[in-house]
């Protein structure tokens, strides 16, 4: 036997001898390993929505130091001058306020006019019910999520904005992205009925990904233009990191508190099992392990069981995949629907997670360990 070798075995084993108190003890990290994965989840799903939103060839053109389309304008004259470009598709948001059929309680959604060939322009959304609304009708088309959420917006009823009735002839799928939570409608007829003069924006497919810097350049030089040109897929990423910032304090703060509840909790199963165990580890001593694997096979049994909590917490956090909730988006003020997101990245900053809890809580237990002397630790028998 190599005696500077770390007695795992001994170390495992302990953990199915005193497993009502592993149970416990792991519970609690599995709680904290839970609220971790579900904030990184959380934050992943959003930037999912928001990001796969954007089309990698489309190109949202807006007012020069506008940042959401909500404060953006275009006027007729400026959009004639880029509708010239080939795939060009013009869409306008106004917001309207709808009861949630939870509670009842009043929130905004964003409503899209566009041409049909915006139509065109969203690959990602498909038709699941209904059909697509016509050209110049008081027709719309919610998304998935705008059903879910909201009273009033199923196949074949109607809603009163904007001085209309407006028919829901259409249900819309589009991919978990942002499109989910928005409702769609012929762009004249919105305008008219919202007074606009005005598009919010622009969407223009390029015939050619690598000739946005030219875009660009050509609407930064032409004196009729105060527009400023983005990716569509980086305008939606932008979006997401307002909401996205509160997300991650949030949840790792929640974390952070609840982690450290977990660490006392390790360090104090730890501190009784050494208690508990002295004559052990002078067996262990007198057998001719040496200090140092004392110690590490008690930190190896403080990370087993972080790492078993790790497991649970992270199993719990597979399920919360099939929740789907929404939220105000901070950047537009409309209902936002979005859910969580597992990726091996948030799995393994999980089990890195838990396993800083580990070595946190056993750490002072384990040097408490590696110091009992052998003569100490028998004469405790």
């Amino acid at each position: 036997m190599n005696m500077g070798a770390v007695p795992l075995h001994y170390s495992l084993r302990n953990l199915w001898v005193r497993r009502v108190t592993t149970v416990l003890t792991a519970g609690g990290m599995a709680l904290v390993v839970f609220v971790f994965a579900t904030s990184l989840m959380l934050d992943a799903g959003l930037k999912r929505t928001l990001v796969a939103t954007g089309e990698p060839d489309n190109v949202i053109v807006s007012r020069k130091g506008s940042t959401t389309e909500v404060q953006s304008a275009v006027e007729r004259s400026q959009a004639a001058v880029v509708v010239a470009l080939p795939e060009v598709a013009v869409i306008g948001e106004p917001l309207i306020s709808l009861a949630k059929k939870q509670n009842g309680k009043i929130s905004n959604a964003m409503i899209r006019g566009m041409e049909q060939n915006g139509v065109i322009l969203r690959r990602k959304v498909r038709l699941i019910e209904g059909r697509m609304f016509r050209p110049g009708s008081n027709e719309i088309v919610v998304g998935r999520s705008v059903r879910a959420q909201f009273a009033g917006v199923e196949l074949g009823e109607s809603l009163f904005f904007g001085g209309r009735q407006w028919h829901v002839v259409g249900v819309m799928d589009g991919a978990r992205s942002g499109f989910d939570s928005e409702i769609w409608g012929d762009v004249d007829s919105l305008m008219q009925s919202f007074r606009r003069n005005a598009y919010s924006s622009i969407v223009v497919r390029l015939t050619d990904p690598q000739s946005y810097d030219a875009l660009v350049d050509r609407l930064n030089n032409d004196p009729r233009i105060t527009l400023a040109a983005k990716r569509e897929a980086d305008y939606y990423a932008e979006q997401s990191a307002g909401l996205s910032r509160f997300i991650q304090i949030l949840g790792l703060t929640l974390a952070g508190i609840f982690s450290i509840g977990a660490i006392i909790g390790a360090t104090i199963t730890m501190q009784a099992a050494v208690a508990t165990r002295t004559a052990e580890i002078g067996t262990l001593r007198a057998l001719g392990f040496q200090r140092q694997s004392i110690l590490l096979a008690f930190l190896a049994e403080a990370v087993g069981l972080a790492l078993l909590g790790a497991i649970v917490g992270l199993a719990l956090a597979f399920m919360m995949q099939w929740v789907e909730f929404s939220t105000t988006n901070f950047q537009s003020f409309s209902e936002l629907a979005f859910g969580f997101e597992l990726s091996p990245g948030i799995a393994l900053a999980s089990f890195a997670f838990a396993v800083v809890m580990g070595v946190a809580g056993g750490m002072v237990p384990a040097i408490r360990a590696a110091r009992i002397g052998i003569v100490e630790a028998l004469r405790c028998n």
